[in-house]
Order: C-alpha cells, then structure tokens, then sequence
C-alpha cells in the first residue's frame, strides 16, 4: 500500500514507518523537524529509513493548508497514519499556542485531505492523558473522559471527536489510539526513562516529581509498533448495536474506533527508577519534588477491546524494555556506567 505516516522523524513515527517498509509498503514521511527538542535527534532516525528505496521524506507541516492539500492531491495515498503532534503535558502549560496550531488545526488538515481524495483508513495518535482527572482503573475506551488536566490532554480528545464527525458525516474509517508512555531506543529525550537514564549515567540527579508516588503503564516501542501496524490493517467497521441510550465512547454506528493501547501492567515510579538502575548498574541521585500542574496520578491501560479485534498482546517486560534502551543510550551517547 502508499501510505502518508505524519511526524516520520518523530520516535513512534520513525519506527513505524520502518516496520511498514520492512512488509513492502510505500512510505511517504513527513515531518516539520521543529526544535522542541534537538532536531539532530530527529535527522538521525530518518537516516535509519533512508536505505529503503520505498521511503520518501518531506519536510512539511501539517498547519500548512495549502501544502497539505497539495500533498494529498499529488501523492494519492490509500491510508494515513498520523502521528505528528506537538507532545508533551508541562509544555503545554507554557506554550498553549502551538499545540491549538498542530494538534487541532493540523489535525482539521489531515481530515479533510483524507475526505477528499478517498483515504481507506485514517489511524491516528491519541493519548492517555485524556482520561485526565478519571479515577476508576484500568482505564477504560467504554469511560467517557470528559475532564482533562491539561491543553495537550484537551487536543486529543478533540482529535477523537473531530475525527467521530469526519467518520459520521463523510464515511471515513477513522480509528484512534490512546498511547501509554511509550519508551525504548530512539525515545522522546523530554520523557522521564530518558532523561533519567541519562541523568544517571552522568551522575546527575532526577526530579522525582510527587515525590514518586505515581503509577504509568510503561509501553515498549516494539509492542506499540505491532499494535499500530495491526489496526492500520482493520478497518473499522460501524458498531451495528450501539445505541444512544446505553453510548459505548469507544465505538459508533459511524466507521470509527478507538483503542488503549498500553502494557496493561501499571509500575510504580520508584519501582521504574530501581529497575533502571539494575539495568545501568548505577545508583540515581533522586531530588523529591511535589506534584506538578497537569499531570495524573496513574495510568493503566485496559486493552481487551485491541486484543480482541487485532489479538494485540504486549511482549516486552519493563526489565528487558530499560536493558534494550539502556544500551542504546550507552551507544548513542558513549557514556559508561
């Protein structure tokens, strides 16, 4: 298939993009290689895809409408996977702008490219953070999550809704994906396993926020990548008993869907810190902090509903997931323990 994968320089995007090359797709990436963090980081993961002679790399940003729709009449794709967002909860607190620009009208770009020129199937980022203030665990797509904590929390969940419209009123196969704090080689360098494990290695302290008394469902890049090539394969297909009486959020009388998709395993802060530091034989330096403005307390996927349709079964321990990054960063870096 030609596939359109958004944010291709991007950790999940990049990874993504390789394991469909690897199956025989075309792939066209794009990415705006902004500097949220250090574009180098992102120049060096598309030069893992630039082997494959069926990859194609634009520089381009979905906020961009007419470039956008110049994309979409031009290359003619059958299915899109987009993964480009501006990222991050404690960024969005300071920089509330940007994320309106990517996440929701880049997000309004996508859809409507994807209206016109008879996309099969759009698949898309959304995140965890939508469940926001919601307390029953595990965290179920059945739950409506009406309360987020935070503006990166709030786009998400407006993405889920724009793309229940597109689904609704165009037939447009649409399916969402909540994603739990993925981690693993080529990670976001703003998310905590990374800058923790770095921060050891070079014998600096971490900021344990809450004092570590928090809970994620940490996700392993290879098990998130399996899971999004498998629901790019399903489309969706309407819910023939939903009902508006009993609303199941997680489906529709419309082509749409949305899925956890997580370790179904939550871990405890202090316990992920002392796992990395059995896995870099090395002793973290820990500076307690309080909690801060918009994060949540835990996290914990419920992913019947994907094992059901696409039988998604993480694989990856937090043990052997924390020894593959660990090593990579070691590599990278050339920093010894």
């Amino acid at each position: 298939m030609k596939i359109l994968v958004t944010g291709a320089a991007g950790f999940i995007g990049m990874h993504v993009a390789k394991r469909l090359l690897e199956r025989g797709d075309e792939i066209v990436g794009i990415d705006n290689l902004n500097d949220y963090y250090d574009p180098k980081l992102k120049l060096a993961r598309l030069e893992q895809l630039k082997p494959f002679e069926k990859f194609t790399f634009i520089k381009m940003d979905i906020a961009d409408r007419d470039a956008m729709e110049q994309l979409f009449a031009r290359e003619r794709f059958q299915r899109v996977v987009h993964l480009a967002a501006q990222a991050g909860v404690r960024y969005s607190i300071k920089n509330p702008h940007v994320y309106i620009q990517s996440n929701i009208v880049g997000f309004l770009h996508i859809l409507e490219g994807c209206r016109h020129h008879q996309i099969e199937h759009l698949v898309y980022a959304s995140s965890s953070s939508v469940y926001g203030m919601n307390t029953k665990m595990p965290f179920s797509v059945s739950d409506n999550v009406d309360h987020p904590v935070s503006l990166y929390a709030a786009t998400k969940k407006s993405n889920e809704l724009m793309a229940h419209t597109y689904s609704h009123l165009y037939n447009l196969p649409t399916t969402g994906l909540r994603f739990f704090t993925v981690y693993g080689p080529w990670g976001r360098p703003d998310m905590a396993v990374y800058i923790f494990t770095k921060a050891i290695l070079e014998g600096r302290p971490i900021d344990v926020y809450n004092n570590g008394n928090m809970e994620r469902d940490f996700t392993y890049i290879d098990d998130i990548v399996e899971g999004v090539v498998r629901v790019t394969d399903k489309i969706p297909a309407p819910n023939p008993d939903w009902s508006a009486e009993h609303a199941d959020p997680g489906s529709s009388p419309a082509p749409y869907k949305v899925y956890n998709i997580g370790n179904h395993s939550p871990v405890k802060l202090m316990t992920m810190i002392e796992t990395l530091e059995n896995a870099l034989g090395k002793k973290a330096i820990k500076n307690f902090l309080p909690m801060q403005a918009g994060d949540v307390m835990a996290t914990y996927a419920d992913v019947s509903s994907l094992a059901t349709s696409v039988g998604f079964a993480p694989r990856t321990s937090l043990n052997m997931g924390l020894l593959q990054f660990a090593r990579w960063v070691t590599e990278r870096f050339d920093i010894r323990s």
